[in-house]
């Protein structure tokens, strides 16, 4: 058997980030009334919050933003691209999103079912760019923490992903080498590419099936399809 380890990223791959955080930002609508302060509807506030999120995650990937800038400010942003400028309500809606959202347990189907059967073969672990506090508290209320053995954050690392340097410490750190790991992720350009630089061979998690031209080892829709492969 060539692996030995296995490397999941946590948001999109196995914790359902889209359905818990349309939960979440579904509730905060409702309590705060946006629609009474000029929201157009509750699809105009979800989808421009996870455009508004993804671009400053990946501002705060490339280090060009802090932790504080992005957990501050993205409803900030979010409420100046609706026309609305309101720096209580952006700071109430931040701080209540962070009490809730960790708290969602929608998983990706059969990511129980799938850990279990990989956890008898392999060493399982996660890496992400996620803050210890949050990714902690979605691992424990979804009950999947007892899975992984390393748990590498990148706030802890020094290094976020793609840089290879997570990878090269996260191999460290599970006592591995590359030749003998797979990464599992969701992201082509943070999760397979970092893989690819640090020799690590990928699964590209793709469950909306999105269409591209980038090479990786491997390409599912479903994780139940690391069943037939590994």
């Amino acid at each position: 058997m060539k692996y030995k380890h296995l490397f999941f990223d946590l948001d999109h791959t196995l914790w359902d980030f889209d359905k818990n955080s349309t939960e979440t930002l579904t509730e905060l609508f409702l309590q705060f009334h946006l629609e009474e302060l000029g929201v157009r509807d509750l699809e105009t506030f979800i989808k421009t919050y996870l455009h508004r999120n993804e671009l400053m995650w990946e501002q705060y990937r490339y280090g060009n933003i802090t932790r504080e800038t992005l957990r501050n400010e993205r409803f900030t942003f979010t409420l100046y691209d609706l026309e609305i400028e309101d720096e209580r309500l952006a700071k109430a809606l931040s701080e209540e999103y962070i009490l809730r959202a960790p708290y969602k347990t929608n998983l990706f189907p059969d990511t129980h079912e799938v850990l279990t059967y990989l956890k008898e073969k392999y060493i399982l672990h996660i890496i992400t760019n996620g803050f210890r506090e949050t990714q902690f508290l979605k691992m424990n209320s979804t009950n999947i923490t007892h899975y992984f053995s390393e748990i590498i954050l990148s706030e802890e690392a020094g290094f976020k992903k793609p840089d290879p340097n997570i990878f090269f410490h996260s191999l460290k750190k599970a006592n591995t080498i590359s030749e003998e790991s797979l990464m599992i992720g969701d992201n082509l350009d943070v999760d397979i590419a970092g893989a690819r630089s640090a020799n690590i061979d990928q699964v590209y998690f793709n469950p909306n099936k999105i269409s591209h031209q980038k090479e990786t080892t491997f390409e599912i829709s479903s994780l139940i399809e690391l069943k037939g492969f590994l």
